[in-house]
Formats: structure tokens, C-alpha cells, sequence
């Protein structure tokens, strides 16, 4: 599948794991169901801190750890939350999943190395992604495809994140 971004990315520099946390409250806050958010960013950039982030802000209760080896961990908050980690698997055997099932259901799908899958995704999605800096620095390039997720770039745009 073709994934056309029409909006201009929002570009966010984080100096901290705390400003990363910001981005990800943020982005939780917006989330609604069947969101899907993919991560991607080279080992150790901070895809994993920020899916727990995330899911704390989401309302998840408990430790929330990369799914490297089970692939798709579900947990409950104000939304379902499915966290995946696709680093393992070959877009082969990601057809096999039914990941369909989580883009396209209740909750917020969060898919780290998710250009491994990007022709399973969603044609609307976000994406996030995330590069090393500086040693607690990181760059997020965040780019939405198709409404809303483009009104989200652009709102962060507009409004920055607050790190209160």
C-alpha cells in the first residue's frame, strides 16, 4: 500500500526522556480508537520508552516491556492498547497475524519498526521517527498520513508540547 503524506511533519527536538514523555502524553491524549501510530529509529533511539510513555499516558496500569519475542502485547487502559515490536518478523509471516484486527478495532495500535510492515498499515496512520542526538537527545520526526493525523502535526505545529 501507498502511503501519501500530504501534511508537513512536525519536526520535535527532545532533550530529555521527559520531553519525551511530553510527545508521547500528547499524542495519547489524542488517540482514539483505531489509531495506529508506527515507530521506527535505530536501536537504542528510545522507541520502547516511548510506547511506555505512551501507554501510561493511555491509562495502562503496570509494566509495559518491549514485545520483541511475543510480537503484540495487548493491555488495558482508556482505550485498549496494542504494543508491537516487529523487529523479529519478516513481512511474510506479518501477514499471518492479523494485524488488521488491531488497526481496525477498538484500540490504539503501537507498532515499533514499523517500516518492516509499512504496506500492512493503515493508509491513515502517524508515524514516529525517532534519532539519536546527543546522549539524551533525540530528534522526532512525526508525520501524519491522512486525517486526523494530519491535523495532529499540525496542531503540534501550532502548539508546541508542554512539558508541564
Amino acid at each position: 500500500m501507498e502511503h501519501n503524506q500530504n501534511g508537513e511533519p512536525f519536526v520535535y527536538t527532545s532533550h530529555s526522556p521527559k520531553d519525551t514523555e511530553a510527545l508521547a502524553a500528547w499524542l495519547a491524549k489524542a488517540a482514539f480508537p483505531g489509531a495506529v501510530i508506527g515507530l521506527d529509529g535505530d536501536l537504542g533511539a528510545g522507541k520502547t520508552a516511548f510506547s511506555q510513555s505512551f501507554a501510561k499516558h493511555l491509562g495502562v496500569k503496570g509494566v509495559v516491556n518491549s514485545p520483541t519475542f511475543t510480537i503484540i502485547k495487548e493491555y488495558e487502559g482508556r482505550l485498549p492498547f496494542y504494543h508491537m515490536d516487529v523487529y523479529r518478523v519478516s513481512l511474510e509471516e506479518a501477514e499471518d497475524l492479523g494485524l488488521d484486527e488491531y488497526f481496525y478495532g477498538s484500540g490504539v495500535s503501537l507498532v515499533e519498526w514499523a517500516q518492516i510492515v509499512r504496506e500492512l498499515l493503515p493508509e491513515l496512520h502517524l508515524h514516529l521517527y525517532l534519532e539519536t542526538t546527543g546522549e539524551t537527545e533525540r530528534r522526532i520526526t512525526v508525520q501524519g498520513y491522512g486525517e486526523p493525523y494530519e491535523e495532529w502535526c499540525r496542531s503540534l505545529k501550532q502548539n508546541g508540547v508542554s512539558t508541564e
